[in-house]
Formats: structure tokens, C-alpha cells, sequence
């Protein structure tokens, strides 16, 4: 485990009585925390129409916060490539690499990252584009490598800067391209768990390396509630529970103080629903976290765990961070 990376994934979450500005703080301050605790990178999520996310404009607050710590590396998780031409996505991650170098990463994903009218609103109408998300990886790829000058359309910044592509998944299919393509593969297990095992043996079973990547390279993405005893981080989850079953009903709320139960408890059809989005959530003291997550490490063989942290308390946020270093490197 001493071997193992570990990063976060943000979304700039509105909490309860705070305002985007606030939230985005708070990303800042949590990509601060974990620099300094030898986190190996943050990402920030796509999203759209959300009104209680503030990330939707994702290299805009990957700038942002770049520019506000010194080395940890910064990135998408992703961005949603259907969602933008791939000349736009290399002028920009070129324009962030320019700025910060060797400190951007770029992960592509080809869902919306919305609803269906809003993706409308996004691409204008052509729905198809999802079904062109390799094409586009590629498109992107030789925007990057380009080498020929009579191109006639060339990425400038971003020609000829090393920034790594990384496939973001929560389906077999994202497994099947990034083995194919020979890149690094991200899964959501964080919100869509049910396919990880099958995903995670199909990259593996099919990776073809490349001259990005000689072996494969798997990163888990989960929920980890963090506190100094197990029956605080139980509390502490409360929060995120409670979100995911917002989104489940359609009744998005920003995040919120925990509660002493579940505010759908004693609904059989939401606690269901909630169990099967949060299978792949660990809460726990030092102790707790360090006997459950390597068992979980060990089983899929995961190369990088990357934590979300939907704990509405900033300083316990933080100190959550803390935890899960100690728990799974001992260095920290």
C-alpha cells in the first residue's frame, strides 16, 4: 500500500448556505490540503445544469486552482469530449500546460455530464457526437503530436506538449477503448460501482501497450468518509447519502449538515436505490480504513484511489484528507 497514489476528484460543491464563490474556495483550499499532505493529483467533474456544482466550466477552475498551488498535478475528470471539438479541448489543456507545465492532466469522458435537453443546448442539436468519442480522442491525440507544418489546422498552445489523456468510464465500453488505445482508465465507482469488476478485468484482459503506457494503469474512483472514530464518519456520510438520494428523486438540494439517519430512511425503493449508487463508499477511523480499502485495492487491482469527499464541515473535510493518508501511507 505504500506504493499506492492517491488523488481526489472535486466538483466544486455549493453547500448549504454558501454560494459558487464559496465552493470554489473550498476546492482551493482542499487542492492546498492535500499538496501539502503528498496527494498525487485533484480533478475536477464536468458537469452542466446543476445548480448547487459549481465545475461546469472545468479548465477555467483547473486554471484557477493551478494557480493557486505549486505541484500537485491538476486535471479533468473529466471532460465530457462530446461536449467540444477536440481543437477547442487542445487550445485550452495546451493553454493550461503553457501556463503550468508538467502539472496538467486531461481526462476525457463522453458522457453529457447532464440531461438531454441541456447536451441539446451544448452541441447544438448533433446528439450523435458521443458516438464519435474515439474519433475525437484521436483528433485530439495528433493535435497534440502534430509535427507536420502544412497542416491546414494546428493547435496553438498545445502542439507538441506532453499532456497525459487519461479514459474516464463507468461502463464496460470506456474499458474496451482505453485497453485498445493503450491510455490510463478511470472508473466512476464513486456513483456507478455495478460494472467495476467487469471493467477493470477487461482493460486489464485487453490492454495493448502503446508509446503512452507500457502496462495498464487503473484508477478507482470511490467515496471515503474520513474522522477520528467510525461512529463520526457514519455521521459525517450522512451528508453524501443524503445528496445521492436528492439526485435519485430528482430533488437536488446543495450539500447539507449530516443527519442522525438518512432523511429517506424507512423508504425501501431510495435505500435501495442509495446502497446500489454508494456500494463503493468506505467510512471509517484510521484503523477501519486501513483493514477495509486494501482488501478493496487488492481485488481490482487498483494502481490509484481517488477520493470524493462530500463531508459539508470544511475543517473535517480537510481532516479527512489527513486521515486517509495516514490510513494507507504511512509516510504522510
Amino acid at each position: 500500500m505504500d506504493t499506492l497514489k492517491l488523488s481526489v476528484l472535486d466538483l466544486a460543491t455549493v453547500s448549504k448556505g454558501q454560494d459558487a464563490q464559496q465552493a470554489i474556495a473550498r476546492s482551493v483550499e482542499a487542492a492546498q490540503c492535500v499538496e501539502h499532505l503528498g496527494y498525487e493529483r485533484i480533478w475536477f467533474a464536468e458537469h452542466h445544469n446543476m445548480e448547487h456544482i459549481a465545475s461546469s466550466a472545468t479548465a477555467v477552475l483547473i486554471g484557477h486552482v493551478a494557480g493557486k498551488t505549486n505541484h500537485i498535478r491538476i486535471g479533468s475528470g473529466g471532460i465530457m469530449l462530446p461536449n467540444h471539438s477536440p481543437l477547442m479541448v487542445a487550445e485550452q489543456f495546451g493553454t493550461l500546460e503553457t501556463l503550468y507545465p508538467g502539472r496538467i492532466d486531461l481526462g476525457l469522458g463522453r458522457a453529457p455530464g447532464t440531461d438531454q435537453v441541456t447536451a441539446m443546448a451544448l452541441r447544438r442539436n448533433n446528439l450523435n457526437t458521443a458516438f464519435y468519442f474515439k474519433d475525437d480522442v484521436l483528433a485530439l491525440q495528433q493535435y497534440f503530436e502534430n509535427d507536420d507544418p502544412s497542416e491546414k489546422v494546428r493547435a496553438f498552445p498545445g502542439e507538441g506538449l506532453d499532456i497525459p489523456i487519461y479514459i474516464l468510464g463507468s461502463s464496460t465500453d470506456s474499458a474496451y477503448l482505453a485497453a485498445e488505445l493503450g491510455l490510463p482508465y478511470a472508473f466512476a465507482a464513486h456513483f456507478a460501482p455495478a460494472m467495476l469488476a467487469q471493467a477493470a478485468a477487461i482493460y486489464r484482459a485487453n490492454f495493448k501497450p502503446s508509446r503512452y503506457l507500457e502496462q495498464p494503469y487503473f484508477i478507482a474512483c470511490v467515496n471515503i468518509i474520513a474522522a477520528e472514530t467510525t461512529a463520526e464518519a457514519d455521521f459525517l456520510a450522512s451528508s453524501l447519502f443524503n445528496m445521492f438520494a436528492g439526485i435519485i428523486t430528482n430533488h437536488r438540494r446543495p450539500l447539507s449538515p449530516p443527519t442522525e439517519q438518512p432523511i429517506y430512511h424507512g423508504i425501501p425503493e431510495i435505500e435501495k436505490a442509495v446502497y446500489n449508487m454508494t456500494a463503493c463508499t468506505f467510512t471509517g477511523d484510521k484503523e477501519t480504513l486501513a483493514q477495509d480499502i486494501p482488501d478493496f485495492v487488492s481485488r481490482y487491482q487498483v494502481d490509484e484511489l481517488m477520493t470524493t469527499n462530500y463531508i459539508f464541515d470544511n475543517d473535517k473535510r480537510l481532516e479527512s484528507f489527513r486521515i486517509i493518508k495516514e490510513a494507507l501511507n504511512k509516510e504522510a
